[in-house]
């Protein structure tokens, strides 16, 4: 396994439910017919529990500077 780059912060419970629920969601670009938004949420929210309660820590790089950071949700203060 490679060295972490220095540039890691932890990620929050929202940031990470909100990345599961995307990946629920999509495969890739196209929007999945198989998975409900609001199931995703639901799916997302208690994966984020689970590995809080199990002791994981999920790391982060900082956002890189440009359009698909901003279409991710960087920089909206949360």
């Amino acid at each position: 396994m490679s060295e972490p780059a220095a540039d890691l912060t932890p990620a929050s419970p929202e940031d990470l439910a909100s990345v599961l629920a995307f990946a629920l969601r999509f495969h890739g670009r196209r929007r999945t017919h198989d998975a409900d938004e609001i199931m995703a949420e639901i799916v997302a929210k208690r994966l984020v529990e689970h590995l809080e309660r199990a002791g994981f820590v999920v790391m982060k790089r900082s956002p890189a500077a440009g359009g698909a950071a901003l279409g991710r949700g960087a920089g909206d203060g949360g």
